[in-house]
């Protein structure tokens, strides 16, 4: 059999109960945390954005994560197999979101390779002292318009290539040698990165005025339904449920584990860690405005425009060591980005494995390889306009299309919320009652529901960064609508009726 018979490699497990913890929290710490999460709050009410922040938690991210956790730990199957355990029919499913997931990853691992370029440039600002220029100029060489494709950025292909052979490596390692080791010595580095960048943040001149902006309350904000809405999107993202990772992860833990009270450790350490990463996003930007002698609302950014235009603003003004504070940035954003990445192309090394009983390597060789062959589309001059779009409408319709789907099937159609509850109380410390019944039966469909028909509305009536309609109908609903097919293909192709159970992993 190609690649090895899989049924002699025993299922891996993590190697301790905190390995898991800090795999998990590796895979839900992200970019986002460090360049949106910050907008977002300052966007929707400043402090008071904290209260539904909170509440949106507590009645979908945390639900639906033990959801996960559930789903992956007593089937024992990547998210495929997994919802195909519920319901025979359910398959597509779990391919939709390992589909959806690889379509992150074909640009996650592009602005990995950014990162990696601007860690570094970062010595001796070598961006220079117009950095906006730099950036969209002479480095990614944008062109003028969407569908002029350009020639391959030859410094970014080298950058996302090493970015690349980081996350191969690792995956290669397997599940405790790689993964789990992996996260226990990336994340805490990164906390303490976060830590040193907010307590220099906290001491340059003008931070006290960038946080007056960020944690001022607007508690008007609360009485706006779009505010409430932004919440639940930012912990649905933030968490990474939906993506067929958290499933994944827990069908590795041994078969008495604490999955709830893990779900809460998850969930509250990566808030702490947004929270914290904010403070000190706005501490910087505070100072920045400060120096250019602006209001701070004028020199606030997200995203892209935040990590590789605004900061290197910020260092080039920053008084002494400099360069420290921009490896420490570009550093923190590497080490975010890359456990996340390995969360991400897991999920489907998993998933390929069983359904087409490979070896791991040979499982890791695919998925890579396809993977790595679509991200080349983000590398040329054209790359930044198809990643713009393609990032949209995978994450305001994919992923919104693939959680939705997940808890209505599982709290409507299938109706195993109580069988489920069953497993994760068996073994949890903190049990679980009426309120995840209700969280999953009521609360997280209903707004997810609503996100999707005020971004579908928002999409019809504004055309996005006015890109030609060909390019939003090919690169946004298209990459979704043939990700959806690709699905449903998958789930009829050489069905097996039921896995060994040390198949995966």
């Amino acid at each position: 059999m190609a690649g090895g018979d899989p049924v002699a490699e025993p299922r891996e497990q993590w190697g301790t109960r905190l390995g898991f913890i800090m795999a998990a929290v590796g895979s839900a710490i992200g970019l986002g945390n460090i360049w949106r999460y910050p907008y977002v709050v300052y966007d929707n009410g400043g402090g008071a954005f904290l209260i539904p922040y909170f509440i949106a938690i507590a009645t979908a991210a945390v639900p639906v994560l033990i959801l996960e956790y559930s789903l992956g730990h007593k089937y024992r199957h990547a998210a495929p197999f997994a919802f195909r355990r519920v319901r025979r029919k359910a398959e597509w499913l779990g391919w939709f979101q390992i589909g959806i997931s690889l379509i992150i990853m074909t640009y996650y691992v592009v602005i990995l390779g950014w990162v990696l370029s601007y860690f570094y440039y970062s010595f001796g600002s070598r961006w220079g002292d117009d950095p906006n220029a730099f950036f969209f100029g002479s480095y990614l060489g944008t062109t003028d318009s969407f569908w002029s494709v350009g020639g391959i950025q030859w410094k970014v292909l080298l950058s996302v290539a090493v970015a690349w052979a980081l996350t191969y490596l690792i995956l290669r390692r397997g599940v405790r040698r790689g993964i789990e080791l992996a996260a226990k010595i990336l994340i805490p580095t990164l906390v303490v990165m976060i830590l040193a960048i907010v307590i220099r943040g906290l001491t340059l001149p003008g931070a006290a005025s960038g946080l007056n902006v960020l944690l001022t309350p607007d508690f008007g904000a609360l009485l706006d339904a779009q505010v409430w809405v932004a919440a639940y999107g930012q912990v649905f993202f933030s968490f990474s449920i939906g993506f067929a990772v958290m499933i994944v992860y827990a069908s590795y833990l041994p078969r008495r584990s604490d999955l709830s009270n893990s779900a809460v450790i998850v969930g509250m350490s990566n808030s702490g860690f947004e929270f914290l990463a904010a403070l000190g996003v706005f501490s910087v930007l505070g100072f920045l405005a400060t120096q250019q002698g602006t209001g701070v609302t004028e020199v606030v950014e997200s995203g892209v425009g935040l990590a590789f235009v605004a900061f290197p603003q910020i260092i080039n003004e920053m008084p002494g060591l400099n360069s420290l504070f921009g490896a420490l940035f570009f550093g923190a954003l590497l080490f975010a980005g890359l456990t996340s990445a390995v969360s991400i192309m897991e999920c489907a090394v998993a998933g390929v494995r069983e359904k087409f009983r490979l070896s791991r390597t040979t499982a890791i060789n695919i998925t890579c390889g396809i993977t790595a062959l679509l991200s080349m589309i983000y590398v040329t001059r054209g790359g930044l306009y198809y990643l713009d779009v393609v990032d949209r409408f995978v994450n305001n319709f994919g992923l919104i299309l693939a959680g939705l789907a997940e808890v209505i099937l599982i709290a409507w159609i299938a109706r195993q919320l109580g069988p489920l509850q069953a497993h994760i109380n068996r073994d949890s410390y903190l049990r679980v009652g009426w309120w995840w019944t209700i969280s999953l039966m009521v609360i997280t469909p209903a707004l997810l529901s609503v996100m999707a028909a005020i971004n579908i509305y928002q999409e019809i009536t504004n055309r996005y960064e006015d890109y030609p309609l060909s390019g939003l109908l090919v690169m946004g609903w298209g990459v979704v609508g043939l990700t959806l097919v690709l699905a449903f293909v998958l789930q009829r192709l050489r069905r097996h009726e039921e896995l060994p159970e040390t198949i995966g992993g």
